[in-house]
């Protein structure tokens, strides 16, 4: 990172809305020793760089502060150079948005214009396609026929890497995806397709070298003190070079992106497009808009190539999710960043599918796939921002145990009304709401506001009545997937492109956790990070979900509550004054009349049973002729309670009792958080509410006790003589 010369510094500032340039000076109000009476001259746009502006305004004036001889001269420093590097930093981000101001961005009108007007080129690359994979399909067949269709499973599965590297990138995407999918692939398969993430062939290092000369504008050994000779990793888009910075001596990778790859995957698209035609026209099976599919994901891969995006990509992601101690996300050096080259922070790791390396390093492999479950769960459903691209090569482990994620090339977004959709669709397959299930299909944009779901339900509870024979944590991502998929395709949903994203990297994270442990279910893994939501997010949607958990036919299911908190507990942002906040507000809010009436009800049945689950214990507790003579006689007992009324009376004030102890036995609880309960319940409101639970507690027990009065003396055997 540089810092202020005693010269003029001069930097440019690219306002992306207008590309307006004007400058700026800023004098120093009290120049330093060292800086003289120079002046720092500051490029700035008329509007998007504002902000930068007055950080850089701020660095100038606080730069100006005298050091303070009382001690209080190193804390002005401090923020000093804070602010100095904030605005370098700054300056430095938009000199790497001019160098990739020309960077290519996806449009299908550009593609087709392109390659329209190119029949022989396009033909050309249609036989390679067809010969590649055909001859593939081909030799399957003859294996099938053959009878050796598992002994040349070594031998196919070479073949199909050779054939996805000689078709090039977006074939390489392809085998990326399927290596990570062990349901899909056999293990011979994945092994040989896994090479496809960081070993693919390289293209020669001059050109390499001389990419990054033109892009930076700096002779390569003015850049570096050191770099390797040769690539460290081929990706299907660029290379990676393992570099020394020379003004830092930082250890960097230095990614430089593959020549003529813009062609190659612009004709890929081209084709792809023209296929999602042919389907759209001719396959009812596929409802969804195969065409709209294949440009949100040429989209993305355009995004890709422009280099800047991926370090802008890189830096949001890293403020969003870095803040974990167990995820690590490297930083960018902007100086040393273009559309065609990106130099970040070199990380040390194992893939992670890698498993008997990172069990080498005293690490387990499922601890690491956990973490990258809870970190995704994050990206997904909390700030819906996330990695679309999160294959074994884009994953390591690190010797610290942290999970280490790279190349933000791929990133989606999932908008806010679909992420407590998804929660709240996790919710009705819990409860086994067919038709909330099948209402949630608005929300998630998956059908028009005017389809009719009624159809839909009976196809949802045929499918979800036979897979959830125990519990939904027994199911795996790809049987919830493969089901919905088939209740899809019978009806007119339109699955948004955002969905297939998810789908993918949903898919892959199931596929890395299964490569470590067949066994192991990514839904039961979630299960902790849905209940902590549920219990602590004050979204309306997600309160109206968890009281349709709870609450069923007027009676509320403390063992969902207890589940509930036992799962929540296990995240580790878990909070219980988090977990009492939101639903003492959404009972106290003036809607809230229907639930109160509930509440209530059951604050009543749950107040009998502390109190006569603990009159029915001390009278257990008396000796059998005390109890003969307290009871007169009557095998009842003192309550006039049946034996089935009284266990699940002390059955549910236990259930309440070990949910209380759930709450008290937090890492963060603290008695204190009783205190805005308590002032809550001072309100008005909240005083009438008590005063209905105090009343029905006195109505229970008044009838109890009436009861008791009433009840028939026991008859006395007559004596005999």
């Amino acid at each position: 990172m540089s810092i202020l010369p005693p010269g003029p510094l001069q930097s440019q500032c690219q306002d992306q809305s207008n590309n307006a340039i004007s400058s700026w000076v800023y004098q120093w109000s009290s120049p330093p020793p060292w800086c003289g009476s120079r002046a720092i001259r500051i490029s700035r746009p008329k509007g998007a760089c504002k902000r930068r502006q007055a950080v850089i305004s701020q660095a100038a004036s606080v730069e100006a502060l005298p050091a303070l001889a009382d001690g209080r001269g190193s804390t002005a420093i401090q923020v000093l150079r804070g602010a100095r590097d904030r605005a370098n930093d700054m300056q430095a981000e938009a000199k790497a948005m001019a160098r990739a101001a020309n960077a290519s961005v996806y449009t299908p009108e550009l593609v087709s214009n392109k390659y329209r007007s190119r029949p022989i080129k396009v033909l050309r690359r249609t036989m390679e396609i067809l010969i590649g994979v055909g001859s593939f399909a081909l030799k399957l067949v003859l294996d099938q026929s053959n009878g050796q269709l598992d002994q040349n499973k070594r031998i196919r599965a070479v073949d199909l890497r050779k054939i996805c590297t000689k078709l090039g990138p977006t074939f390489v995407k392809i085998g990326q995806g399927l290596s990570t999918r062990p349901d899909l692939c056999p293990p011979e398969y994945l092994e040989e397709l896994s090479q496809l993430q960081d070993a693919l062939p390289t293209f020669p290092d001059a050109e390499a070298f001389s990419c990054i000369e033109k892009e930076l504008g700096l002779p390569l050994d003015s850049i570096f003190s050191s770099i390797s000779p040769s690539p460290i990793a081929a990706a299907s888009l660029g290379q990676v070079y393992k570099a020394q910075l020379k003004y830092s001596g930082q250890v960097v990778a230095v990614k430089v992106q593959r020549p003529g790859i813009e062609e190659a995957i612009g004709l890929d698209f081209y084709l792809l497009r023209g296929l999602g035609f042919l389907i759209n026209k001719y396959v009812d099976v596929i409802s969804s808009d195969v065409v709209a599919l294949i440009d949100e994901f040429a989209r993305r891969v355009y995004q890709e190539l422009n280099y800047v995006q991926e370090g802008q990509n890189a830096r949001r992601f890293k403020k969003l999710y870095a803040d974990k101690q167990d995820v690590l996300v490297p930083d960018i050096f902007w100086d040393y960043t273009s559309g065609k080259v990106l130099t970040m922070e070199w990380v040390d790791g194992v893939k992670l599918n890698e498993q008997a390396a990172i069990e080498r390093q005293g690490l387990k492999v499922l601890d690491l796939v956990n973490t990258g479950i809870q970190c995704s769960l994050r990206q997904l459903l909390e700030y819906g921002y996330f990695h679309a691209d999160p294959h074994p090569g884009n994953l390591l482990a690190t010797p610290e145990g942290k999970l280490a994620f790279l190349d933000f090339g791929m990133m989606s977004e999932t908008p806010e009304e679909a992420r407590f959709a998804i929660i709240g669709h996790v919710v009705h397959m819990v409860n086994r709401d067919y038709e909330a299930m099948a209402r949630d299909y608005y929300a998630l944009d998956f059908l028009s506001p005017d389809v009719d779901v009624s159809p839909i339900v009976p196809a949802l509870q045929n499918f979800f009545d036979g897979a959830l024979n125990s519990t939904v944590s027994e199911l795996n991502f790809k049987t919830i997937v493969d089901g919905l998929g088939a209740v899809l395709y019978q009806y007119p949903f339109n699955v948004p492109a955002y969905y297939a994203l998810i789908l993918r990297s949903l898919t892959v994270l199931e596929g890395l956790a299964l490569y470590a442990d067949p066994n192991f279910k990514v839904l039961a893994a979630s299960y902790p990070y849905f209940a902590k939501r549920l219990l602590t997010d004050p979204n309306p949607y997600l309160r109206d979900a968890l009281i349709e958990l709870l609450f069923k036919d007027g009676r509320f299911r403390w063992n969902r509550l207890e589940n509930l908190l036992v799962q929540g507990r296990k995240d580790r942002d878990f909070s219980a004054k988090d977990a009492l906040q939101p639903v003492l507000k959404l009972l106290l809010a003036p809607d809230g009349e229907q639930l109160r009436i509930l509440v209530i009800k059951e604050a009543v049945r749950v107040t009998e049973a502390v109190i006569l689950g603990t009159v029915i214990d001390t009278y257990n507790s008396i000796p059998n002729p005390m109890r003969t003579l307290i009871v007169s006689g009557n095998t009842a007992g003192p309550l006039m309670m049946s034996d089935t009324e009284q266990e699940n009376m002390i059955k549910l004030r236990d259930q309440v009792f070990r949910i209380w102890r759930l709450l008290r036995s937090s890492e963060n609880f603290d008695p204190a958080l009783l205190q805005p309960i308590v002032q809550v319940l001072q309100e008005p409101d909240a005083r009438s509410f008590g005063g209905r639970v105090i009343g029905g507690i006195t109505q229970r027990f008044a009838a109890r006790l009436l009861q008791q009065v009433l009840r028939a003396p026991p008859t006395v055997p007559a004596s005999t003589l």
